[in-house]
C-alpha cells in the first residue's frame, strides 16, 4: 500500500491555495504501526488516504477554509491544544474506512 495519487493531487491544490509548505507528520501507516494496529478496521492513514498536517493559529484557520471550500476532503480532524497541533485530512469513502463520509472531529 502507499500513498494515493488522489490524495497527492488533492493536497497540492490546497498547498497553492494556502501558499505557505505543508509539514506532514502522518502520512500513509502500515498495519503494524501503534495507531493502526488495534483497530477494528483498517483506517485512512492504512489506506494510504490520509494524512496529518502540522498547523495552528491563522494557517489552521486558512486551511481548515480552503479544505471545506475544495470538496475534496471528505474527513478532517482537527487538534489544536497544546504541543503537537494539526489538522487530519483524508478522501476516504464510507466503504474504505467503515465510516460515514463526510465527517468532521475534534481530538
Amino acid at each position: 500500500m502507499e500513498i494515493s495519487d488522489e490524495l497527492l493531487d488533492a493536497l497540492q491544490a490546497l498547498r497553492t491555495m494556502c501558499e505557505f509548505p505543508f509539514i506532514i507528520t502522518s502520512g500513509y501507516r502500515c498495519p503494524s504501526h501503534p495507531a493502526e494496529k488495534n483497530k477494528d478496521f483498517v483506517g485512512a492513514h492504512g489506506c494510504g488516504l490520509a494524512v496529518d498536517i502540522a498547523v495552528s493559529y491563522e494557517e489552521a484557520i486558512q486551511l481548515l477554509k480552503h479544505a471545506l471550500n475544495t470538496g475534496l476532503f471528505t474527513g478532517i480532524g482537527v487538534n489544536q491544544k497544546g504541543d503537537g497541533r494539526f489538522i487530519h485530512l483524508d478522501i476516504a469513502t464510507d466503504m474504505d474506512v467503515n465510516a460515514p463520509r463526510p465527517h468532521i472531529w475534534t481530538y
